[in-house]
């Protein structure tokens, strides 16, 4: 895609959605294993990517590749479920890396949850554990915001200093205290991959201040914030990094690390969209006042 492009494939494929369904004022992106948040939703409208305009078709296993939008619960608000990401290192360009995200601003949705599976650096994190990211650190040597800028996405230099939203993820925290929910924190570094990192590398990230490692979420998140999209981050350590156990890597494992974690990324999840949905509810409408 070029700069003009991008735009027109967005907004073509956001047209699209608002013919099938109205936009919920949230979207959550969810990651390898996590899809199981978009059947708990009810009165759920589905959509698969290939019908959705110059969305992507998913190939890694644990990604459903469709859109639901549904409530949480019977009375609940309404999300957006994108189940399942294209990734960079499928062949991938960043402009269809974010399409999706990109879409669903233009649909008119406010905030975005997203989710990841990571392995995990920080040895205090137990595999199965989720970790609430307050900062990232791109390593895959890419910026979806490279080129000439688009104004109709955002402005030529975003801020990054709040790229994950405080307020909004102090309130995941809140849901967590509330359940019982042992929910980390902390900074996730994004490289391309698909080979997993090296030993070496997992030190050098841990020297570097980061507490898990993922190929996904960084190039989604800095194309969120240039829309102007509030996010929120959620990972699932689903092993420990490379070096860190005498086990080897595999990606079975992390979708059955993903599983196992289910029950309580549900309610963390549950619960934190159900709170955030109302703040920003809260916040648009002091915004008009």
């Amino acid at each position: 895609m070029d700069v003009s492009s991008a735009y027109e494939a967005a907004r073509e494929a956001a047209d699209f959605l608002a013919t099938r369904a109205d936009a919920p004022r949230i979207c959550a992106v969810l990651g390898s294993g996590l899809g199981a948040f978009a059947d708990t939703l009810h009165e759920p409208v589905r959509i698969s990517y290939s019908e959705i305009p110059h969305f992507s078709g998913v190939k890694v296993v644990g990604h459903a590749g469709e859109l639901v939008v549904g409530r949480i619960g019977k009375d609940g608000p309404r999300i957006a479920a994108l189940s399942g990401r294209v990734h960079y290192y499928e062949g991938h360009s960043p402009d269809e890396v974010v399409h999706a995200v990109r879409t669903m601003r233009l649909w008119g949705c406010a905030g975005l949850l997203i989710t990841n599976a990571a392995g995990g650096i920080n040895t205090s994190f137990a595999t199965g554990g989720l970790m609430r990211i307050t900062d990232h650190i791109n390593l895959t040597g890419r910026n979806p915001l490279f080129g000439l800028n688009d104004p109709r996405f955002g402005v030529r230099f975003p801020d990054m200093s709040h790229a994950y939203d405080t307020a909004l993820g102090a309130l995941f925290e809140q849901v967590a205290r509330d359940t019982k929910i042992d929910l980390k924190s902390g900074v996730y570094v994004g490289v391309t991959g698909p080979s997993y990192e090296t030993p070496a590398e997992i030190r050098m990230f841990a020297r570097g201040g980061a507490d898990a490692v993922g190929m996904s979420t960084v190039m989604e998140v800095i194309a969120a914030r240039h829309v102007g999209l509030r996010v929120v981050g959620v990972s699932c350590i689903t092993n420990p990094a490379a070096g860190l156990s005498a086990e080897l890597l595999d990606h079975a494992d992390v979708k059955a690390a993903a599983t196992k974690a289910r029950s309580k990324f549900l309610r963390l999840v549950s619960g934190g969209l159900i709170a955030m949905d109302a703040q920003l509810a809260q916040d648009a409408t002091g915004a008009d006042e």
